[in-house]
């Protein structure tokens, strides 16, 4: 029991919090270059990839994806301001918002894409996006309350694992391929942010590095003609305020075929409510504890609000809150890039932007941020985990590599059904089997990354019981089939089931009951 002696000593004055710091400038060049990639990026997807209006776009769906993040980020400096007051300190760190890049990948190529594709309809495609981030906004607010449950049950292998099929195929992938169709601009570009990011070498007079790669980018593609003059010209003419308006109904429009999203929705939302607690719990060990519960709802709220506004990209609390601390930022840097980033918004200057900075100089450090992501997987987990941070892989790449040929395939004028899976076999593309094992890719990674680590451990019991999860998400088409419905793919079903019962045979053999010990100290970061 704690004593009187035991109990903190109440300070004599409080302190007086400043509204801005030296620190916060440093913090806010970095964070909100950060979003301002990450728009660019989004604005260019939806417009040239699923086809939705420019118009459409920089009138509604960029201002309705501003309002969340004003919002947001208000609300997260709401918290640290209110922190800092509790606990009378002046160095606390608001948590970083912005859209998140997972989200925006999965939700132009997973879910807009094959519907645009399958129907030629851009705003059918747009529907199903509000309706998938209403449905990821109203799994994290659940989250809220469940979700230490689920993180308790889920290894971090799979997790991670997962997360990190996504940044190295709808992440990685594209920017990559982007950069190198014209390398002279993007690799100077990806040099500064490498070493700026990865090293502790510093530029001079403490430029952001971001600021000045997308700069000295922005500058060779100018001098080289790779821009044109022209199409800033016709951007600024088409420069037009966005006043954000409900769309409710896309979003009931959209949430009206529910079925085909659940596999993406209920798996994303899982992963984005662990890896707020993951970002949360980073906060506190850098010194600033926030309520998990508050920043979750915080999180489902702002995705619920976007897609009803007309936004079908999420936004979540960012990784890196340790980092921004590092820079001196406090409670307002980042409310200062979610104000900077929405009026952009609505101010409809990201067509400008757009035709002002080149693609090769943006997507280095969207390729960062994959490259990143792909090692923290196998860097945040013991050595023993890092097979089954490879199977969790695997659905994802299996998803990418389907899409591809699917997009091929389409400029061709014709499809996978159409050529037939025979001729696809005989030329080296087993489409079949990628179509089905990239179904529900990211939650049928956290299955099979989940069911490697059990067997890994020797843990063959929990092992047959998560395969015998995986048989019941496939049976009923959350994994391995094209929508949710009774007896989606049974012969899925029956190979879990099968796994499942070899893994228990397994369990009665001697020797199968020594348990194996996992170093938690083993982790290649350290």
């Amino acid at each position: 029991m704690a004593t009187d002696t035991d109990a903190p000593t109440p300070p004599t004055t409080k302190i007086s919090l400043p509204w801005w710091t030296p620190g916060d400038t440093n913090a806010f060049f970095g964070l909100g270059f950060n979003i301002l990639v990450n728009v660019l990026t989004l604005t260019a997807l939806t417009i040239g990839v699923v086809g939705v209006p420019a118009d459409d776009v920089l009138g509604t769906v960029l201002p309705a994806l501003g309002i969340a993040l004003i919002l947001g980020n208000l609300y997260y400096t709401f918290l640290a301001r209110r922190l800092a007051r509790r606990e009378n300190r002046d160095d606390v760190t608001a948590l970083p918002y912005g859209p998140s890049v997972p989200h925006m990948f999965i939700v132009v190529f997973v879910v807009m894409l094959p519907v645009y594709l399958a129907t030629d309809d851009a705003v059918r495609a747009w529907e199903a996006g509000l309706a998938w981030a209403f449905l990821i906004g109203v799994i994290v607010m659940i989250g809220a309350f469940v979700g230490p449950y689920i993180r308790r049950l889920t290894p971090r292998a799979a997790m991670l694992g997962t997360l990190a099929g996504i940044s190295i195929t709808f992440i990685s992938m594209r920017p990559a391929a982007q950069m190198w169709e014209a390398a002279w601009i993007g690799l100077p570009v990806l040099a500064i942010i490498l070493i700026g990011f990865f090293t502790d070498v510093r530029l001079p007079f403490n430029v952001p590095v971001g600021l000045a790669a997308l700069l000295i980018g922005t500058a060779i593609g100018w001098i080289g003609g790779y821009m044109s003059a022209p199409d800033v010209s016709a951007a600024v003419s088409d420069i037009a305020i966005g006043v954000p308006d409900q769309r409710l109904d896309l979003l009931f429009n959209g949430l009206g075929d529910l079925a085909p999203l659940l596999g993406t929705a209920i798996p994303l939302g899982v992963y984005n409510f662990t890896e707020a607690m993951s970002n949360v719990e980073s906060a506190a060990a850098a010194g600033d504890n926030y309520n998990l519960r508050s920043v979750l709802l915080a999180d489902g709220a702002g995705a619920v609000v976007g897609s009803a506004f007309g936004s079908p990209f999420p936004p979540a609390v960012y990784i890196g809150h340790p980092g921004w601390k590092d820079a001196g930022g406090r409670a307002n840097y980042s409310l200062a890039s979610g104000v900077a980033i929405g009026l952009l918004c609505f101010l409809g200057l990201f067509g400008v932007l757009a035709a002002l900075l080149p693609v090769p100089a943006i997507v280095p450090i969207l390729l960062f941020i994959g490259l990143l992501i792909g090692a923290q997987a196998f860097q945040a987990v013991p050595r023993l985990h890092a097979v089954a941070v490879v199977a969790a892989l695997l659905p994802n790449l299996a998803q990418w590599c389907q899409g591809t040929i699917d997009n091929a395939l389409a400029a061709a004028g014709t499809s996978a059904t159409e050529v037939g899976y025979d001729a696809l076999n005989g030329a080296g593309v087993v489409y079949e089997g990628l179509k089905i094992l990239g179904e529900g890719a990211v939650l049928g990674g956290l299955i099979l990354g989940t069911i490697v680590t059990f067997l890994l451990e020797k843990k063959f019991h929990w092992a047959a019981m998560a395969a015998a999860v995986a048989a019941t998400l496939s049976f009923i088409g959350l994994i391995h089939a094209p929508k949710v419905e009774w007896a989606a793919a049974p012969e899925v079903a029956l190979g879990y089931l099968l796994f499942g019962a070899v893994c228990l045979a397994f369990w009665f053999l001697p020797g199968a009951r020594t348990p194996v010990v996992v170093d938690a100290e083993d982790v290649l970061e350290h």
